[in-house]
């Protein structure tokens, strides 16, 4: 949306947007941007709360008195917690974390194939119960989502199996996929959903697959293709986890 809003703006139209991801909007030089600190999918913060999401709304409108650019503004607020109730959230499996070596690149690759081989089971079930998914953005099976992530780990490139992505955008979709298939799994177990702040916690700071994904952070970033630098810089983790480090 920022490279379109430069053409609409040549053609006499005034812009202004939301901006996620400060980083991007930057390098792009959109003629007005608000940024928002707040998690991917959720430019106006936190659902059922619309004083707040108003008040998103206004500081990107008044964007709008500013007659040159490129403008960028930082919105002061935080995201509201969400109302819904939320209880204690363990991860729905035992794994035997404790006999892995979760500090080797072999032995967190083995610990997360097999999470997500028993994360498959409970995601099964939440798709019955729900009747739907939001898992398949990759066209990969959950084990082939897991080994194309997993590869980077212990320094074997993985091969590409589509032809129509480049594979650090099949990463991306990839990496999209196991957070779905977690997150639907572990709202699906008895006691009903929780909100996404303590979800996404959750994930980075309880599961394997966080580990990982912190990981791949650390690997894709190092990697001489640009593309690759800055999906796993960049968009494999979210703004509210940016500062989490990897821990065993």
């Amino acid at each position: 949306m920022g490279g379109l809003s430069h053409y609409l703006e040549q053609e006499g139209l005034a812009t202004t947007q939301i901006s996620l991801i400060r980083e991007h909007s930057k390098t792009i030089k959109p003629p007005r941007a608000l940024w928002v600190p707040f998690e991917l999918g959720r430019p106006l913060g936190a659902p059922n709360d619309p004083d707040f999401q108003k008040r998103v709304l206004l500081a990107a409108l008044k964007l709008l008195e500013s007659p040159f650019g490129p403008v960028l503004v930082d919105f002061p607020e935080e995201a509201p917690a969400s109302n819904a109730p939320a209880g204690p959230l363990a991860c729905p499996i035992s794994l035997p974390q404790e006999q892995a070596d979760l500090a080797s690149p072999e032995g967190l690759r083995q610990a997360f194939l097999q999470e997500v081989i028993q994360m498959a089971v409970w995601h099964r079930e939440a798709e019955k119960k729900r009747g739907h998914t939001t898992y398949g953005a990759s066209g990969l099976e959950p084990m082939e989502a897991a080994r194309l992530l997993a590869g980077f780990l212990v320094g074997e490139l993985p091969t590409n199996p589509r032809d129509d992505l480049s594979l650090p955008a099949l990463v991306k979709l990839a990496s999209e996929d196991i957070k779905a298939l977690y997150m639907e799994a572990v709202t699906a177990r008895p006691g009903g959903l929780t909100d996404s702040t303590s979800l996404t916690d959750w994930f980075f700071g309880q599961c394997v697959a966080g580990k990982v994904f912190l990981q791949l952070r650390e690997v894709m970033s190092q990697s001489p293709d640009k593309e690759t630098r800055v999906v796993g810089g960049r968009l494999m983790i979210p703004v509210s986890q940016a500062n989490r480090r990897l821990s065993t």
